[in-house]
C-alpha cells in the first residue's frame, strides 16, 4: 500500500479565507470590549501598533513558507536558521500551545454568545463546542478548509455590517479616528496604550497559521506569501472599521460594562435585532476555534512525523488523509485549558507564546540569509534588515506588555 501523504489543493483564495478565518475569529468579535477597556478611546492606536509590529514577522513568514513550504513549519525554520533540535522542539510544542490556548481563548468567546439564545452551563457549552470543532478540523482538508471558508465569508459579513451600519446612522467616525491619537506622554495613557496592543496582537494572530497548510497547497511559494499579505491587511482595516464604530455609537461606560459591545453597537445603529450578530458572531467564533485545532493538528502531525513525538501522532486517516489522532490529543488539551483559565489570561498567554516565537523565526531567517542560503525560484524575498527590525519589534511588545501590567 503506498504512503499517504497530504494533497495539495487549495488556491489563493482558500488559502486567504482560511488565514482570515482564523485570525478575525480569534480576535475582534472575541476581544474588543476588553482592548476597549484597557485603552478607551485610544484602542484603535493599539491596534494600529499591533498591526505594524506584525508587518516584519509576516514579510518573513512569507519568505520562509517559500523556502520551507513543510507543515510544523515555525520549528523548521528555527531547525533550518539555527540548526538546533532543541529549539525546533521547543518552537513547534510553542506552536502547538498557541493554538491550543487560541482555541480555548476563542472558545469562551462563543459561549459568551452562545450563551443568550442555549439555556446550558458554560462548562457543557464549552465541551460541545470544542468536541464539535475537532470533528469538524479532521474531515478532509478541502471539507474542513470549504466549511472554515464559509464561515469566514459570514463573519466578515457581520464586521461589515457593524462598519455599515454606523456610517448608516451618521457617527462620526473620522472625529472619533483623530482621537485615538494621545496628545499627551503621560505614562498611565500609554501604559494602558501598550496594553491593549499586547491583547489586540491577540486579534491579529492567525497570518501565520497559514504555513501550516503549505503541503496542501498549490504553487506554495508564491501562493502563501500572498495570501500573507492579504490576510494581514484585510483584517487591519476590517479591525479599525469595528472599533472606531464602536467607540464612534457608545460610551466607555456602556462599551466595557456590556458583555458584548458589538451586539450593543449594531442593534443601536441598525435596528434589527441582535440575534442576527449573535448568530454571525457565533459563527465567527466557532470558526475560529476551528481552524486552530486543525492547525495545532498539523503542527503535532509533522513533529511526529519528524521523530520528535510519537510516531502514533503522524498517523493519517486512510478516509480523510487528515491526522486524526493530532487534532483530537490537540481537542482534549484545548477542553482542558478551556475549563481552568479565563478568556482574558488566554489571550495574553497566547500572545506572549507568539511573540516569541516570532522573534525566532526572524532571527532564523537573519541567519538563513547571512549564510546564503539561496531560495526555491519564485519566493518572495524581505530586505536583509527586516528579520532583525521583525525580531527587535516582537520581543520590544513583548517587554512593553509585561512593563505595563507591573
Amino acid at each position: 500500500m503506498a504512503e499517504l501523504s497530504l494533497r495539495r489543493r487549495l488556491g489563493l483564495v482558500q488559502v486567504v479565507l482560511y488565514g482570515l478565518g482564523v485570525t478575525i475569529g480569534a480576535g475582534i468579535y472575541a476581544l474588543v470590549g476588553s482592548t476597549i477597556a484597557l485603552a478607551g478611546v485610544y484602542a484603535p492606536l493599539a491596534f494600529v501598533l499591533a498591526a505594524l509590529v506584525m508587518v516584519f514577522p509576516a514579510a518573513c513568514f512569507a519568505e520562509l513558507t517559500g523556502r520551507y513550504p513543510f507543515a510544523a513549519a515555525e520549528a523548521r525554520f528555527v531547525r533550518e536558521g539555527f540548526g538546533s533540535r532543541t529549539l525546533f522542539v521547543l518552537v513547534g510544542l510553542g506552536v502547538t500551545m498557541i493554538g491550543i490556548v487560541s482555541a480555548a481563548a476563542i472558545a469562551h468567546g462563543a459561549v459568551s454568545y452562545l450563551s443568550r439564545v442555549i439555556d446550558l452551563t458554560p462548562a457543557v457549552l464549552l465541551a460541545l463546542i470544542i468536541c464539535g470543532c475537532a470533528i469538524v478540523a479532521s474531515q478532509g482538508i478541502q471539507s474542513s478548509v470549504g466549511i472554515a471558508g464559509a464561515l469566514t465569508v459570514v463573519e466578515i459579513g457581520g464586521l461589515l455590517l457593524i462598519i455599515g451600519g454606523g456610517f448608516w446612522a451618521e457617527r462620526d467616525i473620522l472625529a472619533q479616528a483623530a482621537e485615538a491619537i494621545p496628545a499627551t506622554l503621560s505614562v498611565p495613557v500609554w501604559a494602558g496604550v501598550m496594553a491593549a496592543s499586547m491583547l489586540a496582537f491577540f486579534a491579529f494572530i492567525g497570518f501565520e497559521d497559514i504555513d501550516s497548510i503549505a503541503e496542501e497547497t498549490k504553487n506554495p511559494q508564491k501562493t502563501l506569501a500572498r495570501a500573507i499579505f492579504l490576510t494581514l491587511l484585510i483584517a487591519t482595516l476590517l479591525y479599525l472599521g469595528v472599533v472606531l464604530t464602536v467607540l464612534a455609537t457608545n460610551d466607555l461606560t456602556e462599551i466595557t460594562s456590556h458583555p458584548s459591545p458589538l451586539t450593543l453597537t449594531f442593534v443601536r445603529n441598525t435596528g434589527l435585532s441582535e440575534i442576527l450578530l449573535i448568530a454571525i458572531a457565533s459563527v465567527a467564533t466557532l470558526n475560529g476555534v476551528i481552524v486552530q485545532i486543525l492547525m495545532a493538528g498539523r503542527v503535532v502531525y509533522g513533529m511526529a512525523r519528524d521523530g520528535e513525538l510519537p510516531g502514533g501522532l503522524a498517523r493519517l486517516s486512510a478516509r480523510t488523509a487528515t491526522p486524526v489522532r493530532a487534532t483530537m490529543v490537540c481537542a482534549a488539551v484545548t477542553l482542558a485549558l478551556a475549563l481552568v483559565f479565563p478568556i482574558i489570561r488566554l489571550a495574553e498567554l497566547t500572545s506572549a507564546i507568539t511573540l516569541a516565537v516570532f522573534a525566532l523565526v526572524c532571527l532564523s531567517l537573519a541567519r538563513i540569509r547571512a549564510r546564503g542560503t539561496p531560495a526555491p525560484e519564485g519566493t518572495f524575498l524581505v530586505y536583509r534588515w527586516v528579520p532583525i527590525t521583525g525580531a527587535l519589534a516582537c520581543l520590544g511588545l513583548l517587554v512593553a506588555g509585561f512593563l505595563s501590567e507591573l
